[in-house]
This record gives C-alpha cells, structure tokens and sequence, in this order.
C-alpha cells in the first residue's frame, strides 16, 4: 500500500518508515500536517498515518482537511499518539480520523491495524468500480469484468453482489416488440 507517515518527530518518523518499508509498503513521509496536505496534493495513498500532536497543522486539523476535500479515492486515517483517554479518542473519530492508536506502539497491533485498513480501502475501491462506468457492448450489453472477459450483466451482477433477477417486461417493449409479435402470430 501507499502509506503517507504525517510525524514530526525524526526518529519516530524513521522507525516507523522502516517497520512499513520491511512490510513491503510504498512509504513518503512528512514532518507536519502541512507537508502532509502538499504530499496528498501530489501523489494518492491509501493510508495516512500521523501524529496527532505536530506544529503548523496537528492531525486532528490534517484528518478535518482530508475530509472535508472529499478526495476521489478513500484515504484511511490512522492518528498515532500519545495522547489517551475515551475524550481523545472520541475527538479523532469526530474528526475523521478511522483509528486511534497510542504511543508508544506495538509493532504487531500496528501490522494488524494496517491489514484492516487495506481490506477497508479496497472494499472502497471495488464500491467505487461498481458504481462507476461498466464497458458495456452497445449491442449485446456485456460488461467487460476485471480480467477483460465479456460477460452478461446478470452474470457480473450477481458475482458481485447479493442482487437476483427477477425477469419481465415493461410496457414500453411489450407495445414495442412482444404486442406485434402477439399479433403476428394470432395473424396466422
């Protein structure tokens, strides 16, 4: 995953970079919320990880910003900090923040956390391709799914989703196409 480390502290800023980077995560760091909001302007990451406690920007007012961006892709946030307490924790939940882990921390629970958030984001990003665009054939209606098969739309539907077909005709067909056929055979 791409993970933006939003700390202003150098050598927990490091040490954290390294865990991910020796986890196999695309890693950029920045030393304060400011930085942080200029890095997301540049580049997408899936996971935003930072202290809550920084100057220029804290992270309560980074997770406020991303946010209220309404950024295309979902960006889920992670607040590290010392600070404690069911108020705190509350506060970065209003915030926008997706969870709240304290320093100092476990690097096993963080991995955990990670793990969460990437099954989080890519439930986002699977939402956002059913609700988007489909490549439809103009004439059969097919859908091209995601290993550039064409398949019927009940097909990719119902592999997707919890969805059923139930089969009918609207008025518009049946005095378009099933009326006339009607006649045509009575015709005979």
């Amino acid at each position: 995953m791409r993970v933006l480390i939003v700390e202003d502290d150098t050598d927990s800023r490091e040490m954290l970079r390294l865990l991910l980077e020796q986890d196999g995560h695309e890693v950029t760091c920045a030393t304060n919320g400011r930085e942080g909001l200029d890095s997301l302007s540049d580049s997408t990451f899936s996971v935003i990880i930072s202290d809550w406690l920084m100057p220029e920007l804290d992270g309560i007012e980074l997770c406020r910003t991303v946010r209220a961006a309404d950024m295309p892709n979902y960006c889920y946030i992670i607040l590290l900090t010392a600070l404690r307490g069911k108020d705190r924790y509350l506060e970065a939940m209003d915030a926008g923040a997706d969870d709240f882990v304290t320093k100092p921390y476990d690097p096993e629970e963080l991995r955990a956390r990670l793990m969460v958030a990437e099954r989080i984001v890519r439930l986002q990003e699977h939402v956002r391709r059913l609700e988007g665009v489909l490549p439809t054939c103009m004439y059969c209606k097919k859908i091209r799914d995601d290993h550039n098969v064409w398949v019927g739309i009940e097909q990719y539907i119902t592999q997707r989703t919890e969805a059923s077909f139930s089969h009918g005709v609207c008025p518009e067909c049946y005095q378009a196409v099933v009326k006339p056929e009607l006649d045509r055979i009575r015709a005979k």
